[in-house]
C-alpha cells in the first residue's frame, strides 16, 4: 500500500486536472491548467482517485508500480473518463483497480460504458493490453460505498444530463465532498445537498458558470462559482474549492473569479492543478473543535 502524503493518518488532495467539457493547452490556461477532471485523494494509506479526464495520464505516470486505487467516477461524459486508456497503472500487473460508477442501469453498467471508448472504432482494442487487475462496481446514487477497506464513501445524485454522483469521503473524523457537474435550483441550494455536505472540511464544487452566463444555459447540467459559495455557506464547509473551469475562461478571468468568489465565501479557493490540500487527522491535530473549524493546509 502507498504511504500518505500527508506524514500522518490524514487526508491528502491533489488536483491533476480542474478544467470541464475538453482540455485546454495553451498560454492563456498556464497557471490554472487546461486538463480535465481528475482529483487524487489520499486518506491515510489508501488512495482514492476521483475522474479519469486527461489529467489522470500525468497522475498515472508519476505512480510506481503496484498501485491499488478506487477510482470514483461522477458519470461518464467524455472529459470525465477521455485519460482512463492512458493510465499507466492500468498496464501494470502488479496494480488493482476498482472502478466505481452510480449514474448507469442495468445492463448499460460502467464496465460497459468504458469499453466502448476503448475499442474500435474510437481507439484500439486495448482490453488485451490492459494487464492490471481491474473490476467494475455499479451502484445507485445514495448508497454508501462498501470498499474493501478504507475510508467511508456516502453517494448522493447529482442534477446533470444523464446523470452524475456527488460523493463525501470520510477518514480519521476528516471529509471532503466531491460535487461536480451539478446544477443548481432556482430556489438555493437543494436541502438533500446541503445535508450531504454540511460541515465537510473541503468541498470540491462545480463553478462552470457566472451568473450571467447561466441565464443563457439553464439545462446544461452545470452550476455557477455564486451558487457554490452560497452552498458552502449554508453547509458550513470549513473550504471552498472551486472546480470544473469553462473551457473559455482562461487565466485573467479565473483570477477574477477566485477574487469575486473570496468576498462572497472567505474560504474559497480557485482549483489549479498542482494545488495540493492536506489535512491531518483529528485525532492528531491539536486545537481543533469541529471537522469544519480548522483550516486545511493548502
Amino acid at each position: 500500500m502507498p504511504t500518505s502524503a500527508t506524514g500522518d493518518d490524514g487526508m491528502m488532495v491533489r488536483f491533476w486536472g480542474v478544467r470541464g467539457s475538453l482540455p485546454t493547452p495553451g498560454p492563456s490556461t498556464v497557471r490554472y491548467g487546461g486538463n480535465t477532471p481528475c482529483v487524487e485523494l489520499r486518506c491515510g494509506p489508501h488512495l482514492l482517485i476521483l475522474d479519469a479526464g486527461s489529467g489522470i495520464r500525468g497522475f498515472g505516470a508519476s505512480l510506481g508500480r503496484g498501485v491499488e486505487a478506487d477510482i470514483l467516477l461522477s458519470h461518464t461524459h467524455y472529459d470525465h473518463i477521455c485519460g482512463l486508456p492512458f493510465f499507466r497503472p492500468l498496464f501494470d500487473p502488479a496494480a488493482t483497480l476498482r472502478i466505481w460508477g452510480g449514474h448507469l442501469t442495468h445492463p448499460d453498467g460502467i464496465r460497459s460504458a468504458l469499453s466502448v471508448t476503448w475499442r474500435k472504432p474510437l481507439m484500439p482494442d486495448l482490453d488485451a493490453e490492459f494487464r492490471a487487475r481491474v473490476s467494475f462496481q455499479d451502484f445507485a446514487a445514495g448508497a454508501t460505498l462498501a470498499l474493501a477497506h478504507g475510508p467511508r464513501v456516502d453517494t448522493i445524485a447529482l442534477r446533470h444530463p444523464g446523470g452524475s454522483v456527488g460523493y463525501r469521503i470520510s477518514w480519521e473524523g476528516r471529509s471532503v465532498c466531491y460535487i461536480t457537474d451539478t446544477e443548481h435550483s432556482a430556489d438555493g441550494p437543494d436541502a438533500d445537498l446541503v445535508a450531504f455536505v454540511r460541515g465537510t472540511d473541503i468541498l470540491i464544487h462545480d463553478a462552470t458558470y457566472t451568473e450571467e452566463e447561466y441565464r443563457t444555459r439553464h439545462g446544461w447540467g452545470h452550476a455557477t462559482w455564486s451558487a457554490a459559495a452560497e452552498l458552502a455557506t449554508v453547509g458550513r464547509v470549513g473550504s471552498l474549492v472551486l472546480f470544473h473551469h469553462d473551457p473559455d475562461h482562461d487565466d485573467d478571468w479565473m483570477d477574477a473569479i477566485g477574487a469575486a468568489a473570496a468576498r462572497s465565501c472567505p474560504d474559497a479557493v480557485v482549483a489549479r492543478e498542482g494545488m495540493r490540500i492536506a489535512l491531518a487527522s483529528l485525532t492528531e491535530y491539536q486545537g481543533a473543535t469541529a471537522s469544519f473549524g480548522s483550516k486545511p493546509h493548502i
